[in-house]
């Protein structure tokens, strides 16, 4: 079922920048906004370790608008031609029109995206899609209200997640794209209720497989459902065919329905790695940036930032990380690989996913 593609592929894609030490270019920054959400998602941020007296970033820790906006251009003026805003859950921060709208501006963006978790976008949709987003990303594990509140730490209203859908696709912010983290003996047996459901309305439905991200989600391997064995399950139902990427690094292997009714996508970390293609950077809400999904450290740009380092100097470090790169988590996490990846992983709310 894999759609696979080659690193030679980089090759044609125009753009200068820093390249790392496995040749991949920058070009994907996916900015933190901030570190809290209002669900607590067992696989993300279980309730039991973000519990009500749980510490999060202080204000005067967080990264604002304008210093974001300020790393956001660097990056972009290194090759960055895709960003995306992420948290924690971003449409928390009630600003958020204003950070999209100084971002919007910048020069050399062709793909400007949100990830959200849908329970706050349906009354902010058109005034995201008026300050300049182009798109939304919305996570929606299971249309079952039961495995949906199991699935959000009993904090989601899937009728509201709904409702957002719906608000984003009227605001234009589309190609609208729908994340299901897939666990086996939670939500896998309503895979296919998910997809019929959203078969014809436009939106790409995305079947990811569990990830051992961060330390706390208390992830197994028994609980991953391979993308191999969904594509079979819904191969039977509904005939697909594979579709070529859209843009080089693209995470998700591609299929549309033979019938003409839409597509999907897996996104496979588990049983086939796509490091050999990754070109994100995380920037966290704190201000650092982070070179993959499954860092253990990373580096802060806050402290030269409000140090007074100008644009030049933030490139310079910014180049520097890059070209000092040399992750691939993925492909070391495999059981025949002949290294072991790192523990003490950085927790995925603080980068974003």
């Amino acid at each position: 079922m894999t759609v696979r593609h080659t690193q030679s592929d980089e090759d044609q894609v125009a753009g200068t920048g820093p390249r790392d030490t496995m040749g991949r270019p920058l070009r994907d920054l996916r900015i933190s906004v901030l570190d809290r959400c209002n669900f607590r998602c067992p696989y993300c941020m279980p309730e039991t370790q973000y519990h009500a007296d749980y510490q999060f970033l202080k204000r005067q820790e967080l990264l604002s608008h304008e210093e974001i906006q300020r790393i956001a251009a660097v990056a972009v003026g290194l090759g960055v031609t895709k960003l995306r805003l992420t948290g924690g859950e971003p449409l928390l921060d009630k600003t958020i029109p204003d950070l999209i709208a100084r971002l919007s501006k910048l020069s050399g963006v062709d793909d400007f995206a949100l990830t959200t978790n849908g329970s706050l976008l349906a009354p902010i949709a058109q005034t995201l899609a008026d300050a300049g987003l182009q798109r939304v990303t919305i996570s929606l594990d299971s249309l079952d209200e039961e495995t949906f509140r199991r699935m959000s730490g009993n904090r989601g209203d899937v009728t509201k997640v709904l409702q957002g859908i719906e608000a984003a696709a009227e605001a234009g912010l589309t190609p609208i794209k729908i994340n299901v983290v897939v666990q086996r003996g939670v939500n896998d047996h309503q895979i296919l209720d998910l997809l019929a459901h959203f078969r014809g309305s436009g939106h790409i439905v995305r079947l990811i497989e569990f990830m051992d991200v961060g330390n706390r989600n208390g992830w197994r391997l028994d609980q991953v459902v391979p993308s191999r064995e969904l594509y079979q399950q819904i191969q039977e139902r509904w005939p697909l065919r594979a579709i070529g990427r859209s843009y080089h690094g693209e995470v998700a292997n591609r299929y549309g329905y033979l019938d003409g009714q839409g597509e999907i996508g897996f996104i496979s970390s588990i049983t086939e790695p796509f490091c050999g293609a990754c070109n994100r950077a995380r920037l966290s809400a704190d201000g650092v940036l982070y070179t993959c999904l499954f860092a253990t450290t990373g580096t802060s740009l806050r402290e030269p930032l409000r140090n007074g380092a100008d644009d030049a100097e933030l490139a310079d470090i910014l180049s520097r990380i890059w070209l000092q790169r040399a992750d691939r988590y993925s492909e070391l996490r495999k059981p025949d690989a002949d290294e072991q990846p790192l523990l003490n992983k950085v927790e995925m709310y603080r980068m974003g996913g």
